[in-house]
């Protein structure tokens, strides 16, 4: 069997930890698979690289970032490799670079485009236990790019569905996928099955558990996925097509994101094509754009709101400058919180979403903003009423049973 199995930072945080990875791959190897191992850079490697980075500035060149950025995961990538032959395993770490991986040139958060097997094909021939830095690769033109936060996921599911792996294992430092992060709420449940779209939705509203590009291409490629724990041997959480999931929770989990940033430009000159301009203009720097809530234009002025990362704040300010003579006034407000709640059982029952709003205004919490979907319902929130809206929501659909 072909297995891709994927270490994360926590997994990865110091020489005794990688040892512990070490015994966790030589236990599967001497089962005769095949492995390819993906490794994230020690824990807070990555946030110290980044603080190195801006010691001269608070917008360095974001192609010496990632060449910055990549050395963590080469770190790991070779200790871990080093670990296995001092056991008396073969192994090879390979960078982005050598495990084919090419992404566009979008820097800090590349996508990756196509992966050169060939290379990690022939050093399994050869009974190698390949280990890849994760979080990065190249582009057309050499220079080092990497994924992104969470970056080392998409690595692990990108290789395994170009080498058609039996199997993707995304280890961290929790032992699945929870109705909800278990810091906040100590009744969460863990989640035994979960569809595509549901983690698909719980990742991209927050959940920190994996990556939803990740997600995004295990659905795509079919990859059978499985988070589980490094630190222990519980089963974890499966992750599959939904028709392959009996019975259908109405809501499987509640997401928390406070990594969000609302941005309101008030007395926008309504005119056509502005809305065009202002999200064309965002693109253009890369820009996510989550909720939009545009009021009726009045005395040819408009408002418009949207969400945007945190971390992407400086890089909107930059990229709205050419709008301060259309617009009165632009507004920054980083106080907000984004909770969700998940489940495709809401695609066939009536009045899920009245429940969470009645279940916040039980709390005396106001939402500023709704966004929906088939299974999914999210609100924006005052970030200090975070924690207790996603207490009170486990609470109203009863996750805790």
């Amino acid at each position: 069997m072909l297995i891709v199995q994927k270490y994360g930072g926590t997994s990865m945080g110091d020489c005794e930890r990688i040892q512990n990875v070490a015994n966790r791959v030589a236990q599967a190897k001497k089962q005769n698979h095949s492995l390819v191992v993906v490794v994230s850079a020690m824990s807070g490697k990555t946030d110290e690289l980044i603080g190195y980075t801006k010691s001269f500035g608070t917008l360095p060149n974001t192609r010496e970032v990632d060449m910055v950025l990549s050395s963590g995961e080469r770190i790991t990538s070779a200790l871990l490799a080093i670990a296995l032959e001092a056991m008396g395993f073969k192994a090879i770490s390979l960078s982005g670079r050598m495990a084919g991986i090419l992404t566009d040139s979008v820097h800090t958060k590349a996508r990756i485009q196509s992966i050169d097997t060939q290379y990690i094909k022939s050093l399994l021939e050869q009974d190698y236990i390949v280990v890849v830095a994760g979080f990065q690769g190249v582009d057309q033109k050499g220079a080092v790019t990497t994924l992104g936060r969470g970056g080392s996921d998409l690595s692990a599911v990108a290789i395994a569905g170009a080498l058609q792996a039996d199997l993707c294992e995304i280890y961290t430092d929790v032992d699945g996928v929870y109705t909800t992060d278990p810091r906040i709420e100590k009744n969460a449940k863990k989640i035994q099955k979960i569809s595509y779209d549901e983690m698909l939705e719980l990742a991209s509203m927050g959940a920190k558990v994996l990556l939803n590009r990740s997600v995004e291409l295990a659905k795509k490629w079919n990859i059978p996925l499985v988070t589980r724990s490094s630190f222990s041997l519980e089963e974890g959480t499966i992750i599959l097509n939904e028709e392959d999931i009996m019975e259908q929770a109405i809501v499987s989990g509640i997401a928390l994101d406070k990594n969000q940033a609302r941005v309101s430009m008030v007395d926008v000159v309504d005119r056509p094509g502005i809305a065009a301009e202002i999200f064309g203009e965002l693109a253009q720097a890369n820009i996510n754009i989550d909720m939009i809530v545009q009021t009726i234009g009045r005395d040819g002025k408009t408002d418009l709101d949207f969400t945007i990362p945190q971390s992407e704040v400086e890089e909107a300010k930059m990229a709205l400058k050419r709008f301060e003579n259309e617009v009165g006034l632009i507004e920054f407000d980083c106080e907000i919180a984004k909770v969700s709640i998940v489940g495709v059982g809401m695609k066939s029952h009536s009045g899920v979403a009245s429940r969470a709003f009645k279940t916040l205004a039980n709390e005396n919490i106001n939402i500023m903003m709704i966004s929906t979907s088939e299974i999914k319902v999210s609100m924006i929130i005052d970030i200090k009423y975070a924690e207790l809206a996603v207490r009170a929501l486990h609470r109203a659909y009863e996750l805790d049973k």
